[in-house]
């Protein structure tokens, strides 16, 4: 009896060992480029996959390198979520599918119309100043896109993990009714805003201001800080636009924005259009505007 008891107890203990040392099973992960898309997926996923961002806040994804390890990370991944035309997905998708050849790699701003940013040239006469076009990568600062940017994930999950397509469906039907929630206050806030002008120091609500006809002004010039001569021909065409609010971000200066409120007496918003909570900044940038 007494040896029947303690082989009973040896068992016990092996299946406990055994059972503590077996690897815990973890959900798939797929990396997204930037903390928007995270709300997004998150949303639809669910519990059946752990997002990744690759860009970390605080970081400009127009210029943000990442670090070995975040490439080790990403092995561990199974599907990547570009946002489309970033600077750091312009630098470094290449050199990612070249590391990771198995990787699937899906597109959020598929069907999604991309607009040219025409940025404000200074009038200096001692130099010609080209007008430069260039994409603007900032495709969920518009609530008719963040629709686009959802339909794209959902097929993306649904072809990852076709066994589950009714859960991604019904999560995709939740975040939908957050989303017409989001573009109901904002039309309600911007419906006569149209016409209306801001400055922004990097422009990064082009499709914001296309959707709803306002006038985007950029404190940056191309990229770069702007020159003495480029911000009195700023601070005339702001003047004459009739702006009242100045937008600033947390990952760039803001000595130049400052600078313009005080000489035209206009209020400084800061905003983060990189925040995970999409819904949340959408409507604050609207209340901003409609505010004025």
């Amino acid at each position: 009896m007494k040896m029947k008891i303690m082989i009973s107890a040896v068992l016990a203990f092996l299946l406990l060992i055994t059972g503590c040392t077996q690897p815990q099973q973890t959900k798939p992960i797929v990396t997204v480029t930037i903390s928007p898309q995270k709300y997004f997926a998150e949303k639809i996923a669910g519990e059946k996959f752990e997002i990744h961002t690759m860009v970390p806040n605080g970081s400009s994804p127009e210029s943000f390198d990442p670090s070995p390890g975040a490439f080790v990370s990403l092995n561990n991944s199974k599907a990547y979520f570009k946002i489309g035309y970033i600077g750091f997905e312009l630098a470094w998708m290449d050199k990612i599918q070249r590391n990771t050849p198995d990787l699937k790699i899906y597109d959020n701003s598929e069907g999604i119309e991309l607009l040219e940013n025409k940025e404000h040239t200074c009038s200096d006469p001692t130099h010609h100043h080209e007008v430069e076009m260039t994409i603007d990568p900032h495709i969920w600062s518009s609530p008719a896109n963040g629709e686009k940017i959802a339909r794209n994930m959902l097929k993306a999950f649904v072809e990852l993990d076709p066994e589950n397509k009714a859960y991604y469906e019904a999560n995709y039907d939740q975040l939908l009714k957050e989303i017409h929630q989001t573009r109901d206050s904002v039309n309600q806030m911007l419906a006569d805003q149209r016409g209306e002008a801001f400055v922004i120091y990097h422009p990064s609500l082009t499709y914001l201001a296309h959707d709803y006809g306002l006038k985007q002004y950029a404190i940056e010039n191309q990229g770069k800080e702007p020159s003495a001569a480029y911000l009195k021909s700023l601070i005339d065409i702001v003047k004459e636009s009739g702006a009242k609010v100045i937008f600033i971000q947390q990952e760039f200066d803001v000595k130049n924005a400052e600078l313009i409120a005080k000489e035209l007496g206009v209020k400084i918003v800061q905003i983060n259009p990189l925040s995970y909570e999409w819904n949340t900044e959408l409507i604050g940038i609207a209340k901003a505007l409609d505010d004025k």
